[in-house]
């Protein structure tokens, strides 16, 4: 269903054209969700396991950047998963001002549990494209993505 919206055919088209990006998205996130949800993680969390995983420990800073987080929102993330022992901060040796943050042994293995599954499910949610329409789309998202407003 589009917008009920009668203003100009630019502005019906590009409303229509988000309100089905939304709906795709949220289809998409709420199938990814389950699978946290059953390793009682925030799609936060996963991100900064994920990438901890495939990157290695990062600076706490260049975690949250990574993660396109906020600085209080990845130190509560940060926060949350060393609570749960999944990861652990220590002090840079190049700079003691900087955090450096690491899986633990709990967390890899968590992370490598969950990660595939997580894998499987994105590719099965994108089986319903084609290989030319995910690069079509992915040019299409990055088109939308990379443009500023002021």
């Amino acid at each position: 269903m589009g917008t009920k919206y009668t203003g100009k055919p630019a502005e019906i088209s590009a409303l229509n054209a988000f309100i089905v990006l939304n709906r795709a998205m949220n289809t998409l996130s709420t199938n990814l969700q389950r699978l946290l949800d059953d390793n009682n993680l925030t799609s936060g969390q996963f991100g900064a396991l994920e990438a901890l995983l495939h990157l290695g420990p990062l600076a706490q800073r260049d975690l949250g950047n990574k993660l396109l987080s906020t600085k209080g929102n990845i130190t509560m993330i940060v926060d949350n998963l060393e609570k749960r022992k999944l990861v652990k901060r220590v002090p840079s040796e190049d700079d003691r001002r900087f955090m450096i943050v690491e899986l633990t042994k709990e967390g890899k293995t968590l992370i490598e549990k969950v990660f595939p599954k997580h894998v499987r499910e994105i590719t099965e949610l994108f089986s319903v494209l084609n290989q030319e329409e995910k690069i079509e789309l992915k040019r299409l998202c990055k088109k939308l993505g990379l443009q500023r407003k002021n």
